[in-house]
């Protein structure tokens, strides 16, 4: 729905808005991709197990269960079953792909536990991964601590990137004598004499891996992991040398993996077709040259739709979970039958596609800024100042055909205003009888804009000047850093009263009172949106909204900006008679929890707090009874949430 056809149903001369009306506006059928849709009541709802329509959860009754349970607004919400649901729909089609093209090779998936790491994730990749032997990649010590905990299936893989020092490779080593499916992948050149020493040392043979330089860059924010200068993997003369070293210490069965990674989210299926490609390449040759291989790790890739065009835009994708995993088989096995060689087990490292519709980040609006004209008089008093009566005029005249030239004398009538101001030769009320003017013309020329074809370029985006700002209690540091850092893109929707017609244009703001705390650009389907249709905030009742596919690398990247801290989080699994059950709760951070992470010790802070208060009652400012209420607010603080309590 464009925004011509918005503004026609709400000044009613089109149909009354329905909850289809709403789906369109907010785009939920593109990037939903039938884990959420709207209800005939007009909430968001949010189906699991894709097909099973039957078995939906209100986002709204997910709300009400969360106040009943004493926990606020920020709440992370996180649906366990969409990632149970997104790894079969992952397996599975890779499992059609082998049977299509009677593929002689297997797939094995790893997702890449940096994504997110939370311990809640990790637990139920690998429980419900189990029935398709999904495995985990580690970039860190840490996180291969973490899969050597948490895998239990023999036949996953465990897939170590990253630079490694010898406790690392000496983890790997130990993974490998218990019986693990693990790979050492070796990224840099001098790594593998590190490994082959420490392998040495503790008497255990290493299965290895080795990156590829691939020298093709896929398009997309993440495009610099590829090409000849990315800054993991080995060049082509590397690689070489590195057969060399293995042959020459008759190590050379070692070697069972080639692995590359291309991006992390790779809008254009051609990309990845050239990617795959130039790897079967490097593998065959690699085969040739006496190494066993059977492995090939083509990395991550595998995009999320976020803004649901199906494009090859950034945040898109312009192909379909069945048309990657088919056209990886399909380039894989033509080239390895041109040589009549194996057909190795594909492994890809999907973690941003397999988690991102998995958590909603649920948030109220606290205030609204709204835009609203104040009226003008049809004349002015006597003695106004001539800046008044000049800008009044524009307001008058202004027309189709001369919204240009009447902007411009707008804005320049405004600039004089404020020199006039600063220097003193107009009052406080002068300024802002003008001031008002002005924005009257501003939003006389908003009208008239959408009356033309051709909108100059100085005009294009006016309605952004016009759009009330929603202050929203959470933090775009600590919950979306990607929205701040790096314009990704997110869906961002009310979750309720969507079988009402949203008459307000709006921006975001957060509440971490800084300049880049806000979101004024929005997904839509053939362009991005600077504003978002929201509906009137009514009083005395809470409005609700939520931003979705923020399962990937949001948690694990927010930072502390204003002490903001982690936000309540609760998840929620359906049943098979289509209720749901809360089945983990976590509270965010308190105050104290927050300033001990940047080392206040809090006890510390009490002290000091209550010797103020104390030195207090002794110059008489307050009294004993008054500073135990102080005291007892402080203390409260400290345990509080650090987002707006009621």
């Amino acid at each position: 729905m464009n925004e011509k056809e918005l503004a026609l149903i709400q000044n009613g001369k089109l149909n009354r808005w329905t909850v289809e009306n709403s789906k369109e506006a907010y785009g939920i059928p593109n990037w939903g991709k039938g884990f959420f849709t709207v209800s005939d009541r007009g909430e968001v709802v949010a189906t699991p197990i894709r097909g099973r329509e039957h078995q939906s959860i209100s986002l709204m009754d997910i709300i009400s269960g969360v106040k009943e349970r004493g926990l606020e607004m920020p709440v992370l919400l996180r649906i366990e079953n969409m990632l149970d649901s997104q790894l079969s729909i992952l397996n599975e089609s890779f499992n059609d792909a082998i049977r299509q093209f009677n593929y002689r090779g297997q797939y094995r998936g790893v997702y890449p536990i940096k994504v997110n790491q939370q311990q809640q994730v990790i637990e139920e990749i690998t429980r419900f991964g189990a029935s398709y032997h999904h495995g985990l990649e580690a970039g860190s010590k840490a996180e291969l601590i973490i899969a050597i905990s948490m895998i239990r299936d023999p036949e996953a893989c465990i897939i170590c990137n990253g630079y490694k020092d010898e406790k690392f490779i000496d983890l790997a080593l130990y993974a490998i004598k218990l019986g693990f499916k693990c790979f050492i992948v070796v990224e840099m050149p001098c790594e593998l004499e590190l490994v082959l020493r420490r392998g040495r040392k503790l008497g255990i043979t290493p299965r290895l891996g080795v990156r590829l330089k691939i020298s093709h860059k896929a398009g997309g924010h993440w495009a610099e992991s590829g090409g000849d200068r990315s800054l993991f993997g080995l060049n082509t003369t590397e690689i070489i040398a590195l057969v060399d070293m293995l042959k020459q210490e008759g190590m050379l069965e070692c070697l069972q993996l080639l692995h590359y990674h291309l991006g992390s989210q790779i809008p254009n299926i051609r990309d990845i077709r050239a990617g795959v490609a130039e790897a079967c390449r490097y593998y065959t040759e690699l085969v040739l040259e006496g190494a066993p291989m059977g492995y090939l790790d083509l990395g991550g890739g595998l995009a999320v739709d976020y803004d649901g065009s199906q494009t090859n835009f950034r945040c898109s994708r312009n192909y379909s979970v069945n048309e990657y995993c088919a056209d990886i088989i399909e380039i894989v096995m033509a080239n390895l039958d041109e040589k009549e060689l194996p057909h190795p087990t594909i492994i890809t490292e999907s973690g941003r596609a397999t988690v991102a519709h998995y958590s909603v980040l649920l948030f109220n609006i606290l205030d609204v800024s709204r835009f609203d004209a104040l009226s003008i008089p049809e004349k002015l008093p006597e003695g106004s100042h001539e800046m008044m009566r000049n800008l009044l005029d524009v307001y008058t005249s202004v027309n189709t055909k001369n919204i240009q030239e009447y902007y411009n004398d707008a804005l320049y009538y405004k600039d004089e205003v404020q020199r006039l101001f600063r220097h003193g030769e107009i009052s406080l009320r002068e300024r802002s009888q003008c001031e008002t003017i002005f924005w009257n013309i501003i939003s006389k020329i908003a009208r008239e804009v959408k009356k033309i074809k051709q909108v100059p370029v100085e005009l294009e985006g006016i309605d952004i000047a016009l759009a009330d700002i929603y202050y929203c209690n959470f933090s775009i540091f600590q919950s979306l850093p990607d929205s701040w850092a790096i314009d990704q893109l997110f869906p961002i929707m009310p979750v309720h009263r969507l079988n009402e017609c949203p008459t307000r244009r709006a921006i975001l703001a957060d509440i971490t009172c800084d300049s880049d705390g806000k979101i004024d650009r929005f997904i839509d389907l053939h362009d991005v949106r600077s504003t978002l249709p929201l509906h009137e905030v009514k009083p005395g009742e809470e409005y609700f909204m939520g931003v979705f596919l923020v399962g990937a690398y949001q948690e694990t990247l927010g930072d502390l900006h204003n002490l903001l801290g982690d936000t309540n989080i609760v998840s929620v699994r359906m049943n098979e008679d289509g209720s749901f059950d809360f089945v983990r709760e976590l509270e965010g951070d308190s105050i104290a929890d927050v300033l001990t992470y940047v080392e206040y010790d809090t006890k510390v802070l009490l002290t000091q707090f209550r010797q103020a208060a104390e030195n207090a009652v002794r110059e008489g400012k307050i009294t004993g009874a008054e500073r135990h209420k102080i005291m007892h607010a402080y203390e409260s603080g400290l345990r509080g949430y650090t987002y707006y309590e009621k």
